[in-house]
């Protein structure tokens, strides 16, 4: 990643974590995406802020970009099987069992799944997929 293009996504992740919201965070992530278009992760950020933004249509689009780059990205997989349950897709499970394997052998994915799945649920609190998705990763 050339220089410009990591200062505007660690910009964009701490503008997101101060609490800004996908509308102007999107645009962002757009420019990202455009730039380095092999960036897995800024795939995965744009997926998920199209979602908090009720767009299930690019997200599912971004979602999958970012799980063609990178597919051993747990949070890509994610954002991919929230986008498929938004948009009435087939084919979820294959993705969450993915994300189980990735996530049993790290604890550190598993954390930051479980941070990232708390983060949109406090920001978007009906969310109806998420909760599914949460339901399957982290059963009580």
């Amino acid at each position: 990643m050339t220089e410009q293009v990591v200062s505007l996504f660690d910009d964009g992740i701490q503008r997101y974590l101060a609490g800004e919201g996908p509308d102007t965070l999107i645009p962002v992530f757009q420019e990202v995406c455009k730039i380095e278009p092999k960036n897995g992760a800024a795939f995965s950020c744009l997926a998920w802020l199209y979602l908090l933004d009720n767009q299930p249509n690019p997200a599912y689009k971004a979602a999958q970009k970012a799980v063609k780059l990178d597919p051993s990205a747990p949070q890509g997989r994610v954002n991919l099987a929230i986008a498929m349950l938004e948009t009435n897709q087939k084919g979820v499970r294959p993705h969450i069992e993915i994300v189980q394997q990735l996530m049993a052998g790290a604890t550190e994915a598993k954390e930051s799944v479980a941070e990232n799945l708390a983060d949109g649920l406090e920001r978007k609190p009906d969310w109806k997929s998420l909760q599914r998705v949460k339901s399957w990763l982290f059963p009580d």
